[in-house]
């Protein structure tokens, strides 16, 4: 199969002026590599195309390919990451991983949460401010935790998300809004242990990798798993696979959220427990890091066994599996 391979690679957005922080979500050379190499040890033929801009060209030009192994995050705006999915369905080309819904919902972490909420699964009470009105309004138990609404790789995340008085919360977020030209999620500070669940699969087929606790070394920020900690996870943070009763819980209640909000392929769920060692969903991650030795899916993978030629093919059979059911080959032009 002629697989083309759609991602934002970060030297070339450092190139052109953007910060670390603004391209912590862009992929790196070495993961675009392995990527590659893998998807032809499988037996594939391979074609870089890059971002959004090189795959409108390429569509405009004529070129398609029999599947697209998206990973590109995109730049701008609410829908940034459904962009080129949105694109490939207009051409009537197969893809990897969520679709521009599923890619929507889980960017903006309040429709996520209000989606797990309504399910009857366990999200931490949240509030979402916009503007400084909304801080006056605010019923919520203390301590909050407050990060940009539609961001990941903890960007905006820092040892001053946690706020103990209204002071604290309205500076921070008034910092995070002014960086992000974004509102603000604040939700109840859990205290408990926190998880990443990767999750393999779609729908009915979704199921558990395996859970991975995420233990802070002493030279971290202290309770929050931010930008920082994890731009420098190998001398900071301790990953441990679990298997206790807590973890079995996190693992169903990320599931359940992975099908509630039509998460395809492969992901990660975010968890942590409250005071009484209870999971709740903390945000989901559709569009999950895959470098292979540095993001959490793969490290999680290599905890269980698995392989990362392991990953890479159960991935794009489970999106084969669902092209086929839509006909592929079958492409508009």
């Amino acid at each position: 199969m002629r697989i083309g391979l759609t991602y934002d690679l970060r030297e070339v957005y450092l190139a052109e002026g953007y910060s670390e922080e603004e391209t912590a979500e862009f992929d790196r050379k070495e993961t675009v590599d392995a990527l590659e190499a893998t998807i032809r040890a499988l037996g594939h033929e391979t074609d870089r195309i890059g971002r959004l801009q090189n795959l409108m060209e390429r569509l405009v030009s004529g070129d398609r390919w029999d599947l697209v192994f998206n990973i590109a995050e995109g730049l701008r705006g609410s829908g940034r990451e459904a962009q080129v999915p949105a694109l490939l369905d207009a051409y009537g080309i197969p893809y990897t991983f969520s679709d521009p819904v599923g890619l929507c919902v889980t960017l903006d972490k309040s429709v996520a949460k209000r989606m797990v909420r309504d399910a009857g699964l366990p999200t931490p009470a949240f509030a979402l401010i916009d503007h400084g009105d909304d801080l006056k309004n605010l019923d919520l138990s203390w301590p909050l935790f407050a990060k940009p609404v539609r961001e990941g790789t903890g960007k905006g995340i820092t040892a001053a998300s946690k706020v103990h008085t209204r002071e604290e919360l309205a500076a921070v977020c008034a910092d995070l809004s002014a960086a992000f030209r974004q509102p603000v999620l604040v939700e109840t500070f859990l205290p408990g242990r926190e998880f990443t669940v990767g999750i393999l699969g779609t729908g009915r087929s979704a199921r558990p990798v395996g859970v991975m606790e995420v233990i802070l070394r002493d030279n971290a920020d202290a309770e929050v798993y931010s930008y920082a900690n994890k731009e420098w996870c190998e001398e900071r943070v301790l990953y441990r696979l679990v298997d206790d009763e807590e973890a079995r819980q996190a693992a169903h209640i990320a599931v359940e959220a992975w099908k509630v909000l039509g998460c395809r392929d492969a992901g990660r769920i975010d968890v942590r427990s409250d005071a009484s060692g209870r999971p709740h969903f903390l945000e989901a991650n559709p569009l999950a890091g895959l470098h292979p030795h540095h993001s959490d899916l793969p490290i999680l993978c290599t905890l269980v066994g698995m392989s990362y030629q392991e990953l890479i093919g159960t991935i794009l059979e489970e999106a084969m599996r669902r092209a086929a059911g839509y006909g592929l080959g079958e492409r508009a032009g």
